[in-house]
C-alpha cells in the first residue's frame, strides 16, 4: 500500500493483495449488517453490495471534501467473476429439463421473450430521453435478468468501449431491480390467487425440486483428489470459455463477455460428466466456491465505484427502470398467468417471474416462499422458476442482448 499526494490530492494506492483483503472484509461486514437488518434481508440486498456501498460512502466523502481518494488494483476481479459464472454452468443438468416438462419450456420461452421486450423498452426510452443506448441496455435485460453480476460484467465491457459509467450504472440498475422485484412480486400473485380463488394441488408427489436433483450424496467421502478435480474443471472451463469468447468477439467485431463463454463450456462439461463419470462431481463444493467468488467479485467491483459520477444519468435511467417494472407487472398479470394455465401454480410462477425478471433468482425464491407460506406450497413453481432464473434464461437473453449491443451501441472503439 502506498500513500502519496497526486495533483494536490492525498491518494491511497492499494495493491492486489490489499484490494482482495479489503473486499473480503467488506463482504463479511455486509453479511454481518444484512443478518441484523430486516429491511435488507426482506429485499435480498446482496451482502457484498451492502459492504461495497458503505465503502463507496467513504470514498464519496473524500471526493466531496477533496481530502483523499483511493485507487485499487482489481486485476483479480475478472477471475472471480469468471469462476462464479462457471459454477452456475456446472449446476445445469439435463435432468433438470426432463423434470420440468412442457411447462418449463413454456415458462422458459416466456422469460426469454421478456428479456427481448426489456431491451426494446430500454432502446425506445433512450431515444426519447437522450440516454446513451449503452446505459439504457444496462438498465434493461442485462441487470433485470442478469442481476449485479451481469450488470457489472457488461458494465466493464461498456467502460472499455468508452462508456466510463458502465459499471456504476449496472450496479445501480441491478439494485433498483432487486428492490422492485420483491415489492411487486408477492402482491401480484396475491391478487391473482384471491381474485380467482386459487388453491394448491393436494398431490404434488410427482415433482422433484432443484435441490433434490443436485443433491450431493453424503455417503461418498470427498477426497483431496476429488476436491482438486472439481476445482481443476472450474479452471479448465474458465480457460476454454475465455478462448471461445475471444473467438466470438473477433467474429462479431465487438467485445464478447468472457463469462458467457465460460458458462456454456461448463454446461457441456457438467452434462458430459453426468453421462460418463470422469470424476466425482460435488455440487455442494462447486456451489460454495461460486458463492465465495461472486461475493469477492461484487465486493471488489462495488468498492471501486464512484457513485457521484451517476448524477447526470439518474433521471433518464429512472424512466427506463420504471417502464421495465410497469411492463412486467402488467404482462405477468394479464398474459403470463393465462398462458401458464390460470391455476395456483401459474399465479405463484408469476411472482417468480417478477423476481428474476426484475432482480435475480434469490429474489424470485423469496417471492415464491412468501406466497407459499401464506397460501400453500407450489412445488412446480419451486422447481421451474429457479431452473429458468438461475441459468436457462441466459441461453435466450444473452444472444439477443449481444445483438442489441452490436446494433445500437456498436463495436469496440
Amino acid at each position: 500500500m502506498k500513500f502519496e499526494t497526486i495533483d494536490g490530492l492525498f491518494t491511497i494506492q492499494a495493491d492486489m493483495i490489499i484490494s482482495v483483503a479489503l473486499a473480503a472484509i467488506l463482504l463479511i461486514v455486509g453479511y454481518y449488517i444484512k443478518d441484523r437488518s430486516k429491511f435488507l434481508t426482506k429485499y435480498c440486498i446482496p451482502a457484498p453490495v451492502i459492504g461495497g456501498f458503505l465503502f463507496m460512502l467513504i470514498t464519496w466523502a473524500g471526493h466531496v471534501t477533496g481530502s483523499f481518494t483511493v485507487a485499487f488494483d482489481t486485476v483479480l476481479q475478472d477471475f472471480f467473476m469468471l469462476a462464479f459464472f462457471t459454477t452456475v454452468g456446472l449446476g445445469a443438468s439435463v435432468e433438470l429439463l426432463k423434470q420440468g416438462g412442457k411447462l418449463l419450456i413454456v415458462y422458459w420461452l416466456i422469460a426469454g421473450f421478456v428479456s427481448v421486450i426489456e431491451n426494446t423498452i430500454g432502446i425506445v426510452v433512450s431515444k426519447v430521453t437522450g440516454l446513451e443506448p449503452a446505459y439504457a441496455l444496462l438498465s434493461s435485460a442485462i441487470t433485470m435478468i442478469g442481476g449485479h453480476g451481469a450488470g457489472l460484467s457488461y458494465g466493464t465491457t461498456f467502460a472499455e468501449m468508452g462508456y466510463a459509467q458502465g459499471p456504476l450504472v449496472g450496479a445501480a440498475a441491478a439494485t433498483f431491480g432487486l428492490i422492485s422485484s420483491v415489492l411487486v412480486g408477492g402482491p401480484t400473485a396475491r391478487r391473482l390467487i384471491e381474485k380467482h380463488n386459487l388453491r394448491p394441488r393436494e398431490d404434488q408427489s410427482d415433482v422433484v425440486d432443484v435441490s433434490g436433483i443436485n443433491a450431493t450424496d453424503t455417503s461418498i467421502l470427498l477426497t483431496n483428489m476429488d476436491a482438486t478435480k472439481n476445482v481443476t474443471v472450474i479452471l479448465i472451463c474458465m480457460a476454454f470459455g475465455s478462448i471461445i469468447a475471444g473467438w466470438i468477439g473477433s467474429l462479431i467485431g465487438m467485445s464478447f463477455p468472457t463469462y458467457v463463454g465460460a458458462m456454456f463450456v461448463a454446461v457441456i462439461a457438467r452434462n458430459l460428466n453426468d453421462s460418463h463419470r470422469f470424476y466425482n462431481f460435488n455440487f455442494r463444493l462447486v456451489d460454495g466456491i461460486g458463492d465465495v467468488a461472486l461475493g469477492l467479485y461484487l465486493s471488489m467491483a462495488m468498492m471501486a465505484l464512484k457513485m457521484w459520477e451517476l448524477a447526470d444519468l439518474a433521471g433518464p435511467m429512472l424512466v427506463v427502470l420504471i417502464c421495465q417494472v410497469a411492463f412486467l407487472v402488467l404482462f405477468a398479470y394479464f398474459v403470463v398467468f393465462r398462458i401458464l394455465g390460470k391455476d395456483y401454480d401459474a399465479a405463484v410462477m408469476c411472482a417468480g417471474l417478477l423476481g428474476h425478471g426484475l432482480g435475480a433468482t434469490p429474489t424470485a425464491i423469496v417471492n415464491l416462499t412468501a406466497v407459499n407460506d401464506k397460501y400453500g406450497m407450489s412445488r412446480k413453481a419451486m422447481m421451474i422458476v429457479p431452473i429458468v432464473g438461475a441459468f436457462l434464461v441466459d441461453i435466450l437473453y444473452q444472444p439477443q442482448t449481444i445483438w442489441f449491443i452490436k446494433t445500437f451501441v456498436g463495436a469496440v472503439n
